[in-house]
């Protein structure tokens, strides 16, 4: 599966700090794991669409 966030977005929204290479892929998987469990609420709902609730 391809990577959900953009490394250059990240960079900018934290210009203040620096950003270690690793945390790339972390946040990636919590990011894959908010979607996994967003799913989930919705076909736990008997919806397809998934919506902001479900976070």
């Amino acid at each position: 599966m391809a990577d959900l966030i953009v490394k250059a977005a990240v960079k900018e929204y934290l210009s203040n700090q620096n950003v270690a290479s690793d945390f790339y892929d972390s946040l990636d998987e919590e990011v894959k794991g908010l979607l996994d469990d967003a799913a989930r609420r919705a076909e736990e709902n008997d919806r397809k669409t998934v919506q902001p609730r479900d976070l």
